[in-house]
């Protein structure tokens, strides 16, 4: 091989490894999740990330249409200890690890609702419109292993229109400690008789203007469901993230005029910059 294309060559080669050394922060997170975002690098104080994601998903709970939205991404967040209070555009919340093996979080979030014309095949005509609104989230994540290779994972959302439980399990891939790699969660999802019929009830008057059927749902499993999320940095200020989601829903989800499909599914990717 010729002396000068074999120098470019190993220049090359050391070039690659050191911004791939550069790229990969060593710093440690609150907790090792890529699911979760940690702009603080462990350091107290203020963090600011910012950036676009574009999502894939059902228009609607039950629907078997898709759209792309492009949705902002990132967070403000202050960091003291184990504590991090963070401000994440329609969710305000807070979580803490507490002796290393619990992840406690809660969060006030933003409900945007669902509207008659989320279905452009006219699917939810006669139904009108759900309005928006605010849930509180608490969450629970309970480590199995010191590292947070596997972990329980419980959670409660409340508002206005009822209640929704998630109970599951997870496991972390990758050795990083600085909240990349990827994850995977299997859960199960139940909600009460209030929080199931605002998403696929219907009631006389809304069989009567939308010729559904009429059906009242009971509390109990809605679903079980996979997620999947990734996070790597690509410098040590910019992130890339994905996140892909499928629910299957119960059987007495599924009789639900509303539920045109079987399950739900949603697939995004994003790319943050953390100043």
């Amino acid at each position: 091989m010729n002396k000068k294309i074999l120098r470019a060559f190993l220049f090359g080669c050391a070039a690659l490894v050191t911004f791939q050394a550069l790229a990969q922060d060593n710093s440690q997170a609150l907790v090792p999740l890529p699911s979760l975002d940690d702009f603080t690098k462990g350091n107290d104080g203020w963090s600011l990330g910012l950036g676009l994601g574009v999502e894939y998903e059902t228009a609607y709970e039950g629907s078997d249409e898709f759209g792309l939205e492009i949705q902002p991404a990132g967070a403000l967040q202050w960091r003291n200890g184990n504590d991090i209070f963070y401000f994440a555009g329609e969710a305000l919340g807070w979580r803490g690890l507490r002796n290393d093996k619990w992840l406690l979080e809660a969060l006030l979030g933003f409900e945007e609702g669902r509207e008659e014309n989320d279905s452009d095949d006219g699917h939810l005509d006669g139904l009108g419109n759900q309005e928006e609104g605010f849930e509180v989230v608490f969450q629970a994540r309970r480590a199995l292993t010191e590292d947070w290779r596997y972990w329980l994972v419980g959670r409660v959302v409340t508002g206005g229109d009822g209640n929704l439980a998630l109970f599951g399990v997870g496991r972390r891939f990758g050795n990083q400690m600085n909240g990349t790699g990827s994850e995977i969660n299997l859960v199960a999802v139940f909600h009460d008789s209030e929080y199931a019929n605002k998403g696929f009830g219907v009631d006389a008057t809304q069989a009567a203007q939308s010729g559904l059927n009429e059906i009242d749902l009971s509390g109990g499993l809605r679903s079980v469901g996979v997620d999947y999320s990734v996070r790597h940095y690509l410098t040590p200020n910019w992130q890339i993230y994905g996140e892909a989601l499928f629910e299957y829903y119960s059987s007495a989800v599924r009789e639900s005029p509303i539920a045109r499909s079987d399950y739900e599914t949603e697939i995004g990717i994003g790319v943050i910059y953390l100043f």
